[in-house]
Order: structure tokens, then sequence, then C-alpha cells
């Protein structure tokens, strides 16, 4: 995996005192000013990024293996998507699509249109956040079938929004307090092979048979799926499971949706994790890595489907706006001209070989994961979920200066979400750290 060339240096640096005075200062104020439902992960105030790298106020730099939750996968400050957000925003800012439209808008959709699954007829809505882009998925997908019912697997995670925080699973923190939530949304199992121990065709056959027996084809608008569970846990459904699933929703006239959020824009090593196995979704829920960081997320879908809606019933105030709309552009050409798809299976082949010698510790249940979305399960003795594990692991790991997050309903996993423009030298340190504070912490 060959070194971009990178505006900070690649090294992790970490001052005698963390959090250092002036984010220290900066977290007392945080905690005077904002709800204390907002918690940073990471103990420095970030004022730069390149690479794998995070620099805070007190010039101490990070190893990010967060990348802003899949956010900026082709950098914290890609060259080429920093250029081009410059250049749109000397021309103007913001018009809102539906009142003066702008080519950037056309162009970002016309991309996309190409490049998800699928050689069929397609069309593409803009929108500013991946709830957003679910919410309208559903929206659409209701709006084209006639039906209601909208089914979503146990461990999902879709949102934070009304509607999106009753399709995900994950009662604390994203739900607790907040409801009552829109109706009509049923959740059925999902393909877990670690837990079930089910092929991919038998974990369909579960979901489907609770699909019928408990909503009904006739009842359901759509399936909205993960192709590789986020939040949940990284978990990765056996093979044969989503073809399974697509057949069924083909057959009976359910809208087949795939959130591809935190997976794709490759993510995985492919644009979209679906690809893996083939699978071509009616409806496609793009955002996080499409656009570096700036605000933009998508549905991609059906051409037939998508023009279901009536004039104007589509849209808002800030989708597709055109300063973000150019650094998609920008984003989605440097995945192709320095070829981050391989970047990313690189990366996986890297993980495997550093964490290969804890795998074989009874308290790690798997490394799971595809290209540069990978995540490690933690079991007691036992085998049951081991989360005080994980939280010690996670702590340890951060105060040697390099930010993880950890997921899973029983949050027992920590998940790995390098930028694709890490250089492979900071990857090794990293997971090497991982592996040192792994055999102290046990």
């Amino acid at each position: 995996m060959s070194d971009l060339n990178y505006r900070i240096e690649q090294t992790r640096h970490l001052g005698q005192q963390i959090p250092g005075p002036v984010s220290a200062a900066l977290d007392e104020r945080r905690a005077n000013a904002l709800p204390a439902g907002m918690i940073p992960a990471l103990p420095g105030y970030v004022v730069d990024g390149d690479g794998g790298i995070l620099v805070d106020a007190d010039g101490n730099r990070f190893i990010d293996l967060a990348s802003g939750i899949a956010v900026t996968s082709a950098g914290a400050s890609n060259p080429a998507v920093v250029k081009a957000v410059q250049d749109a925003v000397a021309h103007f800012t913001h018009t809102s699509f539906t009142i003066s439209p702008y080519e950037s808008y056309v162009e970002v959709a016309e991309r996309l249109n190409e490049l998800t699954p699928g050689d069929h007829a397609k069309k593409t809505a803009l929108f500013n956040s991946g709830a957003e882009a679910v919410e309208n998925a559903v929206k659409i997908a209701r709006n084209y079938t006639g039906k209601r019912a909208v089914v979503v697997m146990d461990r999902a995670f879709h949102g934070r929004t009304n509607l999106t925080m009753g399709m995900t699973a994950k009662q604390s923190p994203y739900k607790s307090g907040f409801g009552p939530f829109a109706p009509e949304i049923y959740r059925a199992p999902m393909s877990y092979p670690l837990r079930d121990g089910l092929r991919g065709e038998e974990a369909a056959e579960r979901t489907i048979t609770m699909i019928e027996q408990e909503v009904g084809a006739a009842n359901l608008a759509c399936v909205v799926v993960e192709p590789i569970q986020g939040e949940g846990g990284f978990v990765v459904p056996a093979e044969g499971y989503l073809p399974a699933l697509q057949k069924w929703c083909n057959d009976n006239d359910v809208v087949f949706i795939v959130d591809e959020i935190q997976a794709g824009m490759m993510r995985t090593g492919t644009w979209f994790a679906s690809e893996h196995e083939g699978v071509v979704p009616d409806m496609v829920t793009i955002a996080k890595g499409v656009a570096s960081g700036m605000p933009l997320s998508a549905v991609t879908g059906r051409a037939e489907i998508m023009d279901a809606p009536q004039p104007g019933g589509l849209g808002g105030t800030y989708t597709g706006n055109p300063v973000a709309c150019a650094a998609a552009l920008a984003t989605l050409k440097e995945f192709e001209e320095k070829d981050f798809g391989a970047r990313a299976l690189r990366i996986e082949e890297i993980a495997r070989e550093e964490l290969a010698e804890i795998l074989e510790d009874e308290r790690v249940a798997e490394l799971r994961g595809r290209g540069a979305m990978l995540a490690l399960e933690f079991v007691t003795p036992e085998g049951e979920p081991d989360a005080e594990l994980v939280h010690q692991l996670a702590a340890a790991v951060k105060d040697e200066g390099i930010l993880i997050l950890t997921c899973g309903l029983d949050h027992n996993v920590i998940r790995f979400l390098p930028s694709l423009a890490i250089p492979e030298a900071l990857w090794r340190e990293a997971l090497q750290v991982v592996v040192e504070q792994f055999r102290r912490v046990k």
C-alpha cells in the first residue's frame, strides 16, 4: 500500500498531559454551552487533520481510526476536495436546487446512477444526512407501492429522526426517552453467523417467515437492510442471505432498500458492500464518505420507483448543496484515480496480519468485516459478551493516542474505520498498540 502525499507528519505524538491546557479549557466551555447529551470521544479538540492523523489544539497528534464515523475516507483534508470546495464556494454557497438549479447536483446524480449496482434505469435525489436519506427512501417506497409497513432488522441503525429512531434497534443512548416513534415499523431477525450458526439461506428463511407471518407481503412497502451492520456490531450476514432476501422482495412486490451509508463508498473495497454478493437493490441510501465531510446524502433507485412521488414531493432547503456537490464530485474522482478500493482491501490484509496473534485468545470471539470496515468482538471465558473488557481496552488505546470506536447492542465490539488514505506504517502501529493493550487489560 503506497503512501500518498501528506501535509501533516504521519506520526503519533502526545504531550505530557492529555488533554492539554487548551483542549481542557475548550472542554469546559463545551460543558457550559452544549447539552449534556453531546460528549466527544477524543480528549483533544481538533484543529487539523490529514491522512491518518488528527492534530489537537495543544499540538498532540492522534491516530484516527474513526474517520468521522467512516466519512473522511479520502482523507480529512484531501487536496482535490479542498480545491473543489474552494472553487465552488467562491461562486455561490447556496440557491436551493428546487428554486434555482445548478449543474453539480445533476452531475452527482448522474455519477451515482452509474456507480450503484445494476444496469437498469436509475434516478437520484440528494439530501443532507444519512437519516434524511433513509427517511426519504421509505417515503418514496410507500408512495410507489401504496403500502405502509416497513421491515428492518434486529440490531439495525438507520438514524436519529423520529422515523429512523423507530427503525433503529439500539435503545440506549439513541432512543431512550424520545418516543413515541412512527408506527408500522416491524423488526425481523438478521443473519449473525457467529451467534446463530445459520447458513445464509437458512437465516433468510427465518427472516422471511417472520415477515410473512407477522406483517404480510400485501401490507409491506419495503425491507431496509444494512449489507454490513454498523452500530449493531459490524455484523456481516452469511453468504446467500442478502440474495435470498432480495429475491423474496422482488417476487412479492416489496421494495428492497439497502442502507449503504456506512458500508458504501469504497469502504469495503468496492463502491458498495452489496456488490460482494452481486445484490442489486431497488433503492440505495448513500451518505458519510460520499463528500469527504461535507453534508450530503442520496437515495438512488429504479427510475420508476423514484418517479412515483408527485412534483414537489421531494426536496428541502439545503438538499444537494452546491458546495457539498463539488466535494462529492472530487471525492468520487479521487476514489477512482487513487484506487481506494485496493487500499481498502490492503487495509484488511494488514489487519488480519497484525491481529492474528490475539485471535487465538478465547476472549476474542471473532475478527470480521471487509476492507476498512472491521471489528473485533470480545467475550468472557464463559462465552458471554464482555462489555467491560471493551470499555477498558478502548480507554487504554485512547490513552495511547489512538481514536477507536465501539459498537454492538451488547457494547462488546471494537470497530476500525480508518481513512483509506492512512499510511501503512501508521495503520500497523495502531493495530500493534491494540494488541499490546489487550495483553495488559485482560
